[in-house]
């Protein structure tokens, strides 16, 4: 049995994105689909049995109709060629009331032929070609369906995540005693997992996290635990059951920069018993959107720091890249520094996110009084020169100039005869 686990595919994502005129639609929501299309591609050429995505099917719990659409057309793809698709619901997919309709659930209500929505903390059994999967569902919870609010009403902040967390550990115990041991099974949870590295889901997150301990996943029973909602691609555990964030399919910001992004491929054979029947595990990328950060530190101020800054730039391969330009400079030298040249030299990056200059305040060393009163000008004048990194043109004309100066100085002081 051949699973496609991913997670956390933000359809709706658009910063650092511009317009497409053949479209009228961010060129960032162009981006995220694509990864989503190899991976859909990748399901089909396979194939695989089930794909798994767990958790965040939006950037946000209203998704507009076109990034509906956009979603739905890809499920289509799968359910049409007997693929089953198993949505876990995230954080970003549910309402901020308990009256109103998730984001997906829209599939369960209109019986969309191979589409199975994971709403609550519960052991799913899917059809697949190879066989049925059972699946332990842990949708990121509304608070109200795990807490009344008569229980939660003299507790603090912290009291209430500890009970959502003790609830649904017990949950999830509950139900992988109930799991039949004849039959593969899978977790897949939407959660914050202690000892994961976590970045821009941080500033995503709608609301305080709860944090679950890896053992309360490495259930007997359990072949794989498939997990949703930190962005980083990482394995937590990986004796079986493994215990794998996939990571988004996209990078959101420059948190993201170095991250790998792709999804996870994972054999199961239904005819070992548990705890054995993990066969092979696989990582693969997709073609993400670049994000680059150019660094650029002028430590002395210079008359052209724009060659520096351009310098740089031609060592980095920017294209079709969203950029950032971070300069660093003496602030004498920051008035020299031409905006419109550094972006000209990034015409070939697909959006440059910004060009930040942080002035330096240069120290600069002062001779001992007694030191330089026994210093000759022309040598006071090298040190000075020195201490300003002034180039070498600039120099031998300061010298020049100066040496000329004191020789008309020396002339006018000789006495006439």
């Amino acid at each position: 049995m051949k699973i496609l686990h991913f997670s956390d595919l933000h359809i709706g994502v658009e910063n650092y994105g511009k317009i497409d005129p053949n479209t009228g639609l961010s060129t960032r929501l162009s981006d995220f689909l694509s990864s989503f299309d190899e991976l859909v591609d990748f399901a089909l050429s396979e194939p695989v049995d089930i794909v798994i995505l767990a958790g965040d099917v939006y950037k946000g719990r209203d998704p507009s109709q076109t990034h509906q659409r956009e979603f739905a057309k890809r499920l289509s793809r799968l359910s049409s060629n007997g693929i089953p698709t198993f949505v876990l619901v995230g954080n970003h997919d549910l309402p901020n009331s308990t009256t109103r309709a998730n984001s997906v659930e829209i599939f369960p209500t209109l019986d969309v032929a191979n589409v199975f929505i994971g709403d609550r903390l519960d052991t799913y059994k899917i059809p697949t070609n190879s066989g049925i999967l059972q699946i332990v569902a842990v949708p990121w919870p509304r608070r109200g369906g795990i807490l009344s609010r008569e229980e939660s009403r003299n507790l603090t902040i912290d009291q209430v995540r500890e009970e959502i967390e003790s609830r649904i550990t017990s949950g999830i115990t509950r139900q992988a005693e109930l799991l039949d041991p004849n039959l593969p099974s899978i977790l897949t949870a939407h959660a914050t997992v202690n000892g994961a590295t976590v970045g821009t889901e941080r500033s995503m997150m709608l609301g305080n996290d709860h944090v679950l301990m890896v053992s309360a996943l490495q259930q007997p029973g359990i072949d794989y635990v498939a997990l949703g909602h930190i962005h980083k691609h990482q394995i937590l555990r990986s004796e079986s059951p493994m215990v794998v964030y996939s990571g988004s399919l996209e990078r959101v910001d420059f948190s993201e920069e170095l991250d790998e992004k792709g999804f996870c491929i994972i054999d199961i054979d239904p005819a070992y018993p548990p705890g054995k029947r993990m066969q092979n595990f696989e990582f693969r990328k997709v073609s993400a959107r670049k994000f680059t950060t150019i660094d650029v530190n002028i430590t002395q101020p210079i008359l052209n720091p724009n060659s520096v800054i351009l310098e740089a730039v031609s060592r980095s391969d920017v294209s079709e890249s969203i950029v950032r330009v971070r300069i660093k400079s003496p602030s004498e030298s920051v008035p020299l520094i031409n905006d419109n040249d550094i972006r000209g030299s990034l015409s070939d990056a697909h959006y440059v996110a910004a060009i930040s200059i942080e002035s330096i305040e240069q120290v600069r060393p002062r001779l001992n009084v007694d030191i330089a009163e026994e210093l000759d000008p022309l040598h006071a004048l090298n040190l000075f020169l020195d201490n300003r990194s002034t180039d070498e043109d600039q120099r031998s004309l300061l010298i020049s100039e100066t040496e000329q100066l004191l020789r008309e100085i020396e002339s006018d002081s000789e006495p006439q005869s």
